[in-house]
């Protein structure tokens, strides 16, 4: 047993020697200068396409990617901004380098940093607009304290422009400069940052277990693989022992997977550190939670009154002097508080673009109150509807770039939340328009929210506004009451933002006045142009669009109208490769009902039927 141990001991020495023979003789043919090297024991490995400055010639790196050693055998990133970063470690199969700050305090590089001119980019995904405030009497408890750039007598604070900075009390601050587009690496107090690079694109040599150089004999630079030595002790020594054991081996696969254990395990640390500043930063995302005393201090004693509508009034607040708020009172006497669970509920899992921001909410005994971002330029009802008189009128271009908001906003409530939530009150005067006219959709005391698997919701009573309410909402004899309800909804908003008046008028007794979507469905019909108001070319073409795609969500069977993800699609897509959708107004079917009465709202038509699960 002992002589066949020795034997097979033999065996692998002769061959580990044959091999170590091999890689010697290869890395002998390997220039000197460009061998792997370090600043010191632990540092990381330097080869192409870094190199060390002033110790390498210029073909051992990459232009861009040189490095140097410092006094204390530090390795150093210097960039073309003057920007000096320690490099702890380098990745060339991810092409990913992991950088500290010298001085330890990563966010006084920010005003420097500027990767324009540098082979390195950000490798965070996330990256924020950054406001820097400076606060005289604020409690260190936030994690936004960039505690390395305060001095004493003040601290430095960095909020996420436009939203985290509403649910902080800044009176006692003032604002010092804002940056874009920060990763929250730069701003983390860990002081690690990570960059990566393209160019040049060697990640391909180690995938292939090569070694990536610059190729010799061309005038252009490019780069090539080349096999690598199985040890890396053959380019770093001219001369490598000659008699390795069969311990020796073994010992080194054993500190082998004892370095891919610690690696592993600090990897799986460090993934848990994302997660863990994630759910810091999902937090402090959550609309805020005020006291009526808060309210009445933000709102000045109501002293700006906004509007007034069926469930409370809106005034006019500031959170700071640069920050103002819209603040929603509620009616005492109205419900049962479910539309005020319904809209905080909903809204605070809410982040997009085309949908209002919920900043927090007062919940003070019978007093509730929802506090929203201010939107200056109030609703679109204000814009489309002609009985509110004189208006400065938008052009087409706007109206189909609000259209497309609109529809990316109801898109993503139904396909990009957790749950499918379903608005059933999507009209004019719910969307709201900020500086640039850029649609949010607000009010969603009547949501209800349901799961992405299901095809259809119960619901007791019909919920929603005269005009704007799918016929299946009424009742079930036209389908099944689901996300394609608030469809039809967007459908009529297109209509009467076409027409330049409410598709429905309540005040309409008159059976003979015209129906403006069974008008403008004729008048395509029939290849008639639209009367509408036009004033450069194009705009044609564009009241065309969104007619044609208003008139294919008002299909009066749910089945028939589009997803809110094509309705999209649409919108995006040329115009003239639209095809007419069949008539909402006339019986298509035995299921189809025909609307006798075009002049008047749907539910002087439909007879309402109860509906129970």
């Amino acid at each position: 047993m002992e002589l066949k141990i020795f034997q097979v001991m033999d065996m692998d020495l002769s061959l580990l020697c044959l091999l170590l023979l091999l890689l010697v003789s290869h890395g002998v043919g390997l220039k000197d200068m460009c061998q792997e090297a370090r600043c010191k024991k632990h540092g990381p490995v330097i080869r192409f396409p870094f190199r060390i400055k002033g110790k390498q010639p210029d073909y051992c790196g990459y232009p861009g990617f040189d490095l140097s050693c410092t006094d204390r055998k530090e390795t150093l990133l210097e960039l073309p901004t003057s920007v000096k970063l320690y490099i702890n470690n380098i990745d060339y199969a991810s092409e990913l380098i992991t950088a500290t700050d010298p001085e330890n305090c990563l966010p006084r590089q920010l005003l420097n940093f500027n990767l324009s001119t540098s082979p390195f980019k950000f490798a965070a995904q996330l990256q924020r607009d950054l406001d820097f405030f400076n606060c005289t009497s604020r409690r260190r408890d936030s994690y936004l304290w960039t505690s390395c750039l305060g001095v004493p007598g003040y601290d430095i604070y960095a909020f996420m422009s436009g939203s985290i900075v509403t649910y902080f009390d800044l009176t006692s601050c003032s604002k010092m400069y804002n940056l874009s587009s920060v990763p929250d690496d730069l701003n983390s107090r860990d002081n690690i940052l990570h960059l990566n690079w393209s160019r040049p694109a060697c990640g391909l040599c180690g995938a292939l277990g090569k070694f990536c150089r610059l190729k010799n004999n061309t005038d252009r630079i490019e780069t090539e693989c080349y096999d690598k030595p199985k040890s890396n002790e053959g380019i770093i020594k001219k001369i490598v022992a000659a008699v390795i054991t069969v311990g020796s081996a073994i010992l080194l696969l054993i500190l082998f997977a004892l370095y891919r254990v610690y690696s592993s395990d600090k990897a799986a640390k460090q993934h848990q550190k994302r997660i863990e500043i994630f759910l810091a930063d999902y937090k402090a995302l959550k609309p805020a939670r005020y006291t009526y005393a808060d309210i009445k201090r933000i709102t000045n004693d109501f002293k700006e009154k906004l509007g007034q509508g069926a469930y409370g009034t809106v005034f006019k607040g500031k959170l700071s002097n640069e920050i103002f708020v819209a603040v929603k009172i509620l009616n005492n006497s109205t419900g049962n508080g479910e539309e005020f669970v319904n809209e905080v509920g909903t809204m605070g899992r809410i982040h997009h673009v085309n949908i209002v921001r919920l900043v927090g909410y007062c919940a003070d005994g019978f007093r509730r109150a929802l506090v929203y971002d201010y939107l200056p330029n109030e609703s679109l009802e204000k814009f489309v509807s002609s009985e509110h008189g004189k208006t400065c009128p938008l052009s087409w271009e706007k109206l189909q770039d609000i259209a497309l908001g609109i529809a990316r906003g109801i898109e993503y409530l139904h396909q990009g939340c957790d749950q499918r939530i379903l608005h059933f009150d999507i009209k004019p005067h719910n969307i709201l328009l900020d500086d640039n006219f850029s649609p949010k959709i607000s009010d969603f005391g009547l949501a209800k929210l349901c799961s992405k698997d299901q095809s259809a919701v119960s619901m007791t009573t019909a919920r929603g506004t005269m005009g704007y309410i799918a016929p299946e909402v009424f009742s079930r004899n036209f389908g099944n009451v689901s996300s394609k309800s608030d469809v039809y909804s967007y459908g009529m908003v297109l209509l009467e933002m076409v027409g330049g008046r409410k598709t429905v008028d309540k005040e309409v007794e008159n059976n003979t006045q015209i129906y403006f979507p069974e008008w403008v469905y004729n008048s395509l019909d029939n290849g008639e142009e639209l009367i509408i108001r036009v004033e450069k070319e194009g705009d044609a073409q564009i009241a065309k669009k969104l007619t044609i795609v208003g008139l294919w969500c008002i299909q009066w069977h749910p089945v028939e109208r589009p997803s809110m993800n094509t309705v999209v699609q649409m919108l995006e897509g040329e115009g003239d490769k639209l095809t007419m959708p069949p008539s909402p107004f006339s019986s298509a079917g035995p299921g189809r009902m025909k609307s006798h009465l075009p002049g008047r709202p749907l539910h002087q038509i439909l007879e309402v039927i109860s509906e129970t699960d």
